[in-house]
């Protein structure tokens, strides 16, 4: 069985198709890649994903449950936790208290939340910046504040976009660890990745998108080197 089935979702903003039928399965426990070019579609889809957009066309299920409809609080209830390329922690609160408001949304009692909020902090390598401003942060630590705020909802899918993005690097080997470990551990994740020598480190299976539609899907190996993948994102140079 599938955790997550994406059906033939289509997005439309005006004229402009952010997705175009896009189909693709996420099995229990499995690491998937998202590739493709600016404008490819690749948020968006997570956005739909997510209940933040809902689609033209097309559902998506989380095993047997329909996410199509439901609201991001409700999605994430049932177990999809996601990150987002943009950074936006409330910058006037410390980051043990940034991931406490992540974790409130299953936990009882704000002392139930604060000790959850630890444990993703520990987890990601912020244990000791508990008491620590977001603000103060590095763009580095700010990536795995935003982890751990998704991980303090306890997800069973996890949606990265980006998580490597616009971080030194020197912190890159670090957070690429950081995934493979979660991975490891039995969560399923679905990466939107930029870096080629990142997602080839971690993903099992890669789905391309350009223009909107999935041009390959498939073992990382198989699609970097097809024609469309190449011709359409990763140059002649690559191939």
């Amino acid at each position: 069985m599938s955790l997550l089935s994406v059906s033939g979702i289509t997005k439309r903003f005006g004229g402009v198709v952010a997705n175009q039928n896009i189909s693709f399965r996420v099995a229990p426990g499995e690491l998937v890649g998202i590739i493709g070019p600016n404008g490819a579609g690749k948020s968006t889809l997570f956005d739909v994903i997510t209940g933040i957009e809902w689609p033209d066309a097309g559902e998506i299920r989380l095993e047997e449950r329909r996410l199509t409809g439901l609201r991001p609080d409700q999605v994430s209830r049932l177990g999809v936790g996601r990150t987002f390329q943009k950074l936006r922690p409330f910058q006037g609160m410390t980051v043990l208290e940034n991931v406490t408001v992540g974790a409130l949304q299953k936990c009882r009692d704000v002392a139930h939340a604060r000790r959850e909020a630890q444990e993703a902090l520990e987890r990601v390598g912020l244990g000791e910046k508990a008491d620590a401003y977001a603000r103060t942060l590095s763009t580095g630590q700010r990536k795995r504040l935003e982890l751990a705020r998704a991980l303090a909802t306890r997800p069973r899918l996890l949606l990265l976009d980006e998580v490597t993005g616009g971080v030194d690097q020197g912190s890159i080997p670090g957070l690429i660890s950081l995934i493979q470990d979660l991975h490891r551990a039995g969560m399923s994740l679905v990466v939107i990745e930029h870096n080629m020598r990142v997602i080839m480190a971690m993903a099992q299976r890669i789905v391309a998108l350009h223009l909107g539609e999935v041009i390959a899907d498939g073992p990382p190996e198989a699609v970097t080197r097809d024609r469309r993948v190449v011709e359409a994102y990763l140059g002649q140079a690559y191939a």
